[in-house]
């Protein structure tokens, strides 16, 4: 236990200032969501940006494109919440067994192919772990999109194995943020199964 507390301090003492910055924007991102406030989606951009500068150069390729697509979903949330704020919002519920086939098939397909892209065309150290962590993410953005009660349960998979993958990648501050990160999802889960579960009385 001990060398592990050494090795974190360690990593934060190693922490650059890219990778706070980034950390930082994206605590505030999370805290202006909470808030309903639009500045979430430039500041969630900035973060992400800068993340996909950062896990390229640790050749975590797959969490890198990742990233890139939560930039694009950024700008169309951003645009959909200016443009379109007055539209009634999909209701929020639980996955339909369809709905779960699509989910298993993006995480263990993905998780096929982007091993096979890593581990054939990139220096990756960590194909099939990076791979996994992105493709169970992936599935999760996908039920999100849908407001689907289970995307937290999948974003939660991809946060767990993300953790130890950072560790390993010496990025401790993306790792406490994911952490962090974990411990929302877990109380976004519980509130959306109770307004899934009202919706449906």
């Amino acid at each position: 236990m001990q060398s592990w507390a050494h090795l974190f301090i360690e990593q934060v003492r190693a922490t650059s200032l890219l990778e706070w910055l980034a950390v930082l924007l994206s605590v505030a991102e999370v805290l202006l969501a909470r808030a309903n406030k639009v500045w979430l989606y430039p500041t969630g951009i900035a973060s992400t940006l800068i993340s996909v500068y950062l896990l390229l150069n640790v050749h975590l390729f797959a969490e890198s494109l990742l990233n890139v697509y939560y930039v694009v979903m950024s700008v169309y949330g951003w645009y959909h919440w200016v443009k379109k704020r007055r539209l009634t919002p999909v209701k929020v519920s639980f996955a339909t067994r369809r709905e779960w086939v699509i989910t298993l098939l993006i995480v263990f397909a993905g998780w096929g192919i982007l091993y096979w892209l890593l581990a054939r065309f990139t220096p990756s150290t960590v194909p099939l772990w990076d791979a996994w962590v992105s493709s169970t993410a992936w599935a999760g953005m996908w039920l999100l999109a849908r407001r689907k009660v289970e995307n937290w349960l999948l974003l939660n998979v991809s946060n767990l194995f993300a953790v130890p993958l950072l560790f390993h990648k010496n990025l401790a501050m993306f790792a406490v943020l994911t952490a962090f990160l974990f411990i929302v999802a877990i109380f976004g889960y519980l509130d959306w199964r109770k307004i899934a579960k009202e919706g449906k009385a």
